[in-house]
């Protein structure tokens, strides 16, 4: 028996290979699905078998593309209307090689359709489950998001409750937990950095899992989510069943030729961190740092309009092609080749973003200067900790809120480090604010200086 996790950086998104024998099954797929097929070749077997542990928001699945790469068989929950694959139910079992045996659980809450996947070993124990797949009903360190049914709030997380408490911990505290997403997924805040966990930890350390039922539910009802416009999108493709061919791969431009494109509509996508952009980026491109693309180019970027791309080094190019097909970005169409050293030496014009250091923002507050510092963390974030006098939009929402933003007065931008911040700034500037700046290092360089932070 074999098992092994894919992780898809960016998205904090986990997939699984698990075999016995000549026969294996994934759980949530990405699109890029080669690696599983690599995985099962390498352990000798053959990918029979698709499991979707829910109907995901954050990516587009992978099931497609790899079932028609392998033949394979997808499978996922019966309480929503897909129109592909096969529906599943309470109880089902699928046997692979001497000893594996996978069952398959309802466990609604996160969505109507949720599944969690049991695996047992057969040769040692038949009803003793080793591990539980727990897509994102179950984190380690925290539970799934209830937020997907606004008009059935208490319902959804009381569905939730049980689906933890009456299905998942009965398993036994032995059962290792493999959940769907890890820390830094917007499926869940609060996860713990491990990957690894078992169902006797979570009982007892997992501060959810602490609660009673009444509370669980008042708890999750409260809860402050964010859902980017590409949610929707998400959806739909993940509902239709999305197939991707092969991965795109932009052709390298010169400035010229590049110029030439933005003139006809491709929008421009600077990958680069913060500190590069702020010295150096082309006007009227946004910039998401590399490490941000996952989480924030949903937000931002069209799905009907082709994308170029600014990258450090050319390895980035690859990874940020993969971040945006599983958003759905398939029109990636070009790079700007040698980067900003050929803009520049071409005689065009670039723009540059002031950086603010720290002490120089914390002297502005005690001086009382005339100036907006727009905190663009998540409201949770913000609560828990500001600084004096700041003005909080959610980097993401920051576009659907331009007039909350003052236009007569300078703007610096702020956040947990200056990632988000430089997102933000870009987004002010792409829409013609004009006096705007990042504090690089943000909060996190606040809090190494002691500056004051107010809660």
């Amino acid at each position: 028996m074999f098992l092994e996790m894919v992780k898809a950086e960016g998205l904090a998104a986990l997939s699984y290979v698990i075999g016995d024998g000549e026969n294996a099954a994934v759980i949530d797929p990405q699109r890029d699905c080669e690696r599983y097929i690599d995985i099962a070749h390498r352990n000798g077997a053959r990918i029979t078998h698709i499991f979707e542990t829910h109907r995901n928001e954050d990516y587009i699945i992978g099931s497609q593309d790899l079932a028609a790469r392998t033949g394979a068989e997808i499978l996922h929950g019966k309480n929503f209307d897909f129109h592909y694959g096969r529906p599943l139910a309470e109880g089902d079992e699928f046997a692979f090689g001497q000893t594996l045996k996978l069952k398959v659980l309802e466990t609604p809450g996160h969505t109507d359709e949720s599944i969690s996947v049991v695996a047992f070993d057969t040769g040692f124990n038949e009803q003793q489950a080793v591990a539980v797949f727990t897509g994102d009903a179950l984190f380690i360190g925290e539970v799934g998001r209830t937020d997907f049914y606004p008009d059935r709030p208490r319902e959804v997380a009381g569905l939730l409750y049980d689906s933890i408490h009456a299905k998942l911990l009965p398993l036994g505290d032995q059962v290792i937990v493999y959940p769907a997403h890890g820390a830094g997924s917007v499926c869940g805040a609060g996860m713990a950095s491990r990957e690894f966990s078992t169902l006797g930890y979570e009982r007892l350390n997992n501060p959810r899992l602490q609660l009673g039922r009444d509370e669980f539910i008042r708890f999750k009802v409260a809860e402050n989510h964010y859902q980017p416009p590409y949610f929707r999108e998400m959806e739909r493709a993940n509902q239709e069943g999305r197939r991707l061919e092969v991965l795109p791969t932009p052709k390298p431009l010169g400035a010229g030729k590049l110029a030439e494109a933005l003139e006809q509509g491709m929008v421009l996508l600077d990958v680069r961190s913060p500190e590069a952009v702020c010295g150096a980026h082309i006007p009227g491109s946004l910039a998401i740092p590399l490490p941000m693309v996952s989480s924030f180019a949903g937000w931002y970027l069209p799905y009907h309009r082709p994308i170029g791309l600014v990258v450090a080094d050319f390895d980035d190019l690859d990874t940020a092609v993969r971040y945006l097909v599983r958003l759905g970005y398939e029109q990636v169409e070009a790079y700007l080749d040698e980067g900003l050293h050929e803009w520049a030496t071409s005689g065009r014009d670039y723009d540059t973003i002031p950086a603010i250091h720290a002490r120089e923002l914390q002297r502005r507050i005690e001086e009382n200067r005339d100036f907006t510092l727009l905190d663009v963390r998540s409201i949770d974030e913000y609560q828990q900790g500001r600084l004096p006098g700041s003005t909080h939009l959610y980097v993401g929402e920051l576009g659907q809120k331009l007039d909350q933003v003052p236009r007569d007065r300078p703007i610096t931008t702020f956040c947990g480090s200056g990632q988000r911040a430089l997102v933000a700034a870009s987004v002010l500037l792409y829409n013609g604010f004009k006096n705007v700046e990042v504090c690089l290092g943000s909060m996190a360089a606040c809090r190494a200086l002691g500056c004051r932070i107010e809660s």
